[in-house]
C-alpha cells in the first residue's frame, strides 16, 4: 500500500483511543518483526482476537503469522471498558486500525528520513518497507530499534479503504483453536503457578442466608485452613482434592439462618415483575392516542402478552479466578472477567485499597457473554489469599454454585396493543415491558458488586440491577423500538426496583425477549389480516438494507408454502440495538411430541465482514444458544432457593438437538463493521415461536416453548 500525501484521515479518533493515545500502549515492534498487540477487549470464545489481529495486519502490511494478541491486563495496554454489546470490532476494531496506520506511518517516515527519499514514493507489503522501484528495502525488525512509538496517536493518519484489503475478509484461521484441539494448557483452570494454592467457598444455600454455626472440627489437622469473615467461608490448601473434600465436609457442618417466603413464585412472575416498584423508561411517546384517547385511530385493536422466565448463563465450565498477595503489599489477580479494569477498581473499592496496587490480568475460560461469575470467582480468590500471603490461590466454583449464584438474567414480560385498519396496515402501536435491571457488573452503582461481599462481617449492601443508558441500547427497552412503520408510537421499560434474585446482564439483554415479543406479534397482526408474515413485514418496511437481509433468508429457506406433517416454518428479524447488524432467521421445526428445530436460515448484514468464518461461527453459536432457551431453559425456584442446581434440574440444548444452520453474509466492505454476536437471538425465538403456531394452529407467548407449555397454550385457546 502507498502512503498517499494529502489523503484525509479519520473525520475523529475512536472512543477507546481518547482515554489510551499513546500508541505504545496497542502495539509494539519486536527486532525479530513480530508485532505485539494488546487491546482492551477480551476473547470470552467468540474469536474476536482472531479478527482484531487481521485488522492490525491489514494495516500494518504484515502476515498474521508475525501478530501476536497478547492478553488484556491493567497494567499494560488500553482500557476499553467491558467486552460487551458486540462492539469489539467497533470500538476496538477502529482504534486499533488508526493506531497500526499510525505505526505504519512512523515506520515509512524513519525509511524515507534514512534514505533521504519522499515518504510518498514508498510502499509496505508482507513486513518489507520498499522504495516504488525496489531499489531499497527495509523491513520492521531493522527499524524497531529507532522508531519510537511513545507518542499520541493521530487522527490524520490515513487507514485503508476498502479496495485495499487484503486480510480483512478472508477467513483466516483463529489464533487460539491450535492450543484448545491440542489441549494444551490454556484456561485459567489449567493454571499452575509456583507455590500455588487451592481454594474452595462454602456457599450459604439461599439468598439472604446468614451463617450461624459452623463445627471446623470436620476438616481434620490437615493441611486445609479454614477461612472464615462473617458468613464468607472457604477453605485453602496444597492439594485440591483434600480442599475440596474438606469444602464438603464443612458444607455438611454448617447451619445457616434463611429467609423463607423471600422468593416470589416461579409460576407467577408476571405478577411479581409487575408489582413493581419500578423506574419507569420512556422510550417513545408521539402521542396520547395510542392509548384510546379522544382521536386515536379507528380499527381493530389486538393485544399480547409475551414472556421469558429467568435465565442462567450455564457456561459448560464454571467459573474460576486466582489470586495472589505480594510481599510488597500489591494484589495481582487473574480472571476470565469482561472488564478486567471494572474489576481492579471493585476489588480495590471493597478492600480500602489503593488501585495502583491492584493489577489483573485475563485469562480465557468458557464462554459466557454476559455477566457470569467471573469477577465473583477472582474476589473469592482474592479474600482466600489473604490467609496465605506471597502464595498465589485458584478458586474454583462448582457446577451448583454456578447455576444458582451466578447473576441471572432477568425475568420479563411485555403488553404488546396495537390498531390496524381494514387491510391489516398499523396505525398505532403501544409496547410496555416490565423487568429487572440487566446490568450489576463490578462497580455499578458506586458499589463493588462483588457476590462475596454481601457475605462478610461488615457486608456491603448492594441497590438492584441497573439498566446501561438508551444510547448505549438500554436494558429492558433494547430493541423495545420496532424497525417497521407502525404509526403512532408509545413505548414504556418498567424496570423493577427491588428484587431478593440478583440479575446482570445475559446475552442481548432485553433484546431476547423484546424480539421475540414484537416478531411474534407481527405474525399475529399478519395471521389476523391473512397476509403472508413475510410480505406483511416488507408492507411495513422501508429501510433497504432491512428488505434485503429479510429477502435473502426467505430466498435462501425456500420460504412459502402450507404446514404439513406437523412440520411448520417461520420468520424472525430484528436489528440489534436500532444500530447494529441486521439478522433475519427462518425456523423450521417439527412438533410430534416435543419441538425439535430442523433448520436454521439466517441472513445477516454486519457492514464490513472481517472474517466471514467468524461471522458465521458467532451467528450460528448464538442461534443455537437462542434455540437453547427458547425451547428449554428455566431457572427454577421455590420461595427459599434456587433448586436448579445441576444440568437435570437446568437443561440445555443436547449436541443431537443442535439444528442444522446455515448462514448466508450479506456484504457491505463500503460500510463499518458492526458485531455479530448478539444479533440472532431474538430472531431466533421468534422464528421458533412463529414456526410452532404455523405448525400446530396455536400461538404459545410464554418461553420456554416446552410440551407443557404447548399444551397450555392448546387448553387456553379451547377452555
Amino acid at each position: 500500500m502507498t502512503l498517499v500525501a494529502g489523503h484525509p484521515g479519520p473525520a475523529a479518533v475512536p472512543k477507546s483511543l481518547v482515554a489510551n493515545p499513546v500508541l505504545s500502549n496497542w502495539v509494539t515492534v519486536a527486532d525479530d518483526g513480530i508485532v505485539a498487540v494488546r487491546v482492551g477487549k477480551v476473547d470470552l470464545g467468540q474469536g474476536i482476537l482472531t479478527a482484531l489481529g487481521q485488522l492490525a495486519a491489514e494495516e500494518l502490511d504484515v502476515g498474521l503469522e508475525h501478530i501476536r494478541m497478547l492478553p488484556a491486563h491493567t497494567d499494560k495496554g488500553p482500557d476499553e471498558g467491558l467486552t460487551a454489546g458486540s462492539m469489539s470490532v467497533a470500538e476496538s476494531g477502529s482504534a486499533l486500525r488508526l493506531v497500526c496506520a499510525n505505526v505504519r506511518a512512523l515506520f515509512l517516515h524513519e525509511a524515507a528520513r534514512r534514505w533521504q527519499v519522499d515518504v510518498a514514493g514508498l510502499t509496505t507489503d508482507n513486513s518489507y518497507i520498499k522504495t516504488s522501484d525496489g531499489t531499497r528495502y527495509t523491513t520492521y525488525a531493522e527499524l524497531a530499534g529507532t522508531v519510537s512509538l511513545d507518542v499520541d496517536v493521530s487522527a490524520d493518519v490515513a487507514t485503508k479503504s476498502g479496495d485495499d484489503m487484503r486480510v480483512v475478509g478472508t477467513s483466516a484461521a483463529r489464533l487460539d483453536l491450535p492450543d484448545k484441539i491440542a489441549g494444551r494448557p490454556r484456561f485459567i483452570s489449567d493454571m499452575r503457578l509456583p507455590g500455588q494454592l487451592f481454594g474452595r467457598v462454602v456457599r450459604p444455600p439461599s439468598p439472604g442466608s446468614r451463617l450461624r454455626d459452623v463445627d471446623d472440627s470436620v476438616i481434620g489437622q490437615g493441611e486445609v485452613r479454614l477461612v472464615r469473615d462473617g458468613s464468607f467461608l472457604g477453605v485453602l490448601g496444597g492439594d485440591e482434592a483434600e480442599v475440596e473434600r474438606a469444602a464438603k465436609k464443612l458444607r455438611a457442618a454448617c447451619s445457616w439462618d434463611e429467609s423463607p417466603g423471600l422468593l416470589p413464585s416461579e409460576n407467577d412472575l408476571v405478577t411479581f415483575l409487575k408489582r413493581g416498584p419500578h423506574e419507569t423508561i420512556p422510550v417513545i411517546e408521539e402521542s396520547a392516542v395510542v392509548d384510546g384517547g379522544a382521536g386515536a385511530p379507528e380499527g381493530k385493536r389486538l393485544r399480547a402478552q409475551y414472556s421469558r422466565p429467568f435465565l442462567a448463563h450455564a457456561s459448560i465450565a464454571p467459573s474460576c479466578g486466582a489470586a495472589r498477595w505480594e510481599s510488597d503489599g500489591r494484589l495481582s489477580v487473574w480472571s476470565h472477567s469482561q472488564g478486567i479494569h471494572r474489576l481492579r477498581d471493585a476489588i480495590a473499592q471493597a478492600l480500602d485499597l489503593d488501585v495502583t496496587k491492584v493489577s489483573v490480568e485475563h485469562v480465557e475460560n468458557a464462554g459466557c457473554y454476559g455477566h457470569n461469575a467471573a469477577d465473583d470467582a477472582a474476589f473469592d480468590a482474592v479474600l482466600l489469599a489473604r490467609a496465605a500471603p506471597t502464595h498465589p490461590v485458584q478458586v474454583q466454583w462448582s457446577r451448583w454454585d454456578e447455576l444458582t449464584w451466578s447473576p441471572l438474567g432477568s425475568a420479563m414480560v411485555a403488553d404488546a396493543d396495537a390498531t390496524v385498519d381494514d387491510a391489516g396496515r398499523i396505525l398505532s402501536w403501544t409496547y410496555d415491558v416490565w423487568s429487572q435491571g440487566h446490568t450489576a457488573r463490578p462497580g455499578y452503582s458506586g458499589v463493588p458488586g462483588l457476590l462475596a461481599g454481601a457475605h462478610l462481617e461488615r457486608a456491603s449492601r448492594y441497590p438492584p440491577a441497573t439498566d446501561p443508558p438508551l444510547p448505549a441500547g438500554g436494558g429492558t427497552t433494547r430493541n423495545a423500538v420496532p424497525i417497521y412503520d407502525v404509526g403512532h408510537r408509545r413505548i414504556t421499560g418498567h424496570r423493577q426496583l427491588s428484587s431478593p434474585i440478583r440479575s446482570s446482564a445475559l446475552r442481548s439483554l432485553g433484546s431476547f425477549l423484546n424480539v421475540f415479543a414484537i416478531e411474534s406479534f407481527m405474525d399475529e397482526l399478519a395471521a389476523a389480516a391473512g397476509r403472508d408474515p413475510l410480505e406483511y413485514r416488507l408492507a411495513h418496511l422501508r429501510d433497504d438494507r432491512a428488505r434485503e437481509v429479510l429477502e435473502t433468508a426467505a430466498t435462501a429457506a425456500g420460504w412459502g408454502g402450507d404446514a404439513h406433517h406437523d412440520v411448520g416454518h417461520g420468520i424472525g428479524f430484528a436489528r440489534y440495538k436500532s444500530k447494529g447488524a441486521y439478522c433475519a432467521v427462518v425456523a423450521e421445526i417439527e412438533a410430534e411430541h416435543d419441538i425439535q428445530v430442523r433448520k436454521l436460515t439466517i441472513a445477516v448484514d454486519v457492514g464490513r465482514v472481517v472474517n466471514p468464518c467468524g461471522v458465521r461461527n458467532q451467528i450460528e453459536g448464538g442461534a443455537t444458544q437462542a434455540t437453547s432457551w427458547t425451547l428449554k431453559e428455566r431457572v427454577r425456584f421455590d420461595n427459599t432457593r434456587i433448586t436448579s442446581g445441576d444440568w437435570e434440574s437446568y437443561p440445555i440444548l443436547r449436541f443431537s438437538e443442535v439444528p442444522d444452520i446455515h448462514v448466508e453474509l450479506v456484504g457491505r466492505p463500503d460500510l463499518p463493521s458492526v458485531g455479530a454476536g448478539e444479533a440472532a437471538q431474538g430472531p431466533t425465538a421468534a422464528a421458533i415461536a412463529n414456526a410452532v403456531t404455523h405448525a400446530i394452529g396455536v400461538r404459545v407467548r410464554d418461553m420456554p416453548l416446552t410440551r407443557s407449555a404447548v399444551v397450555a397454550a392448546i387448553e387456553s385457546e379451547n377452555p
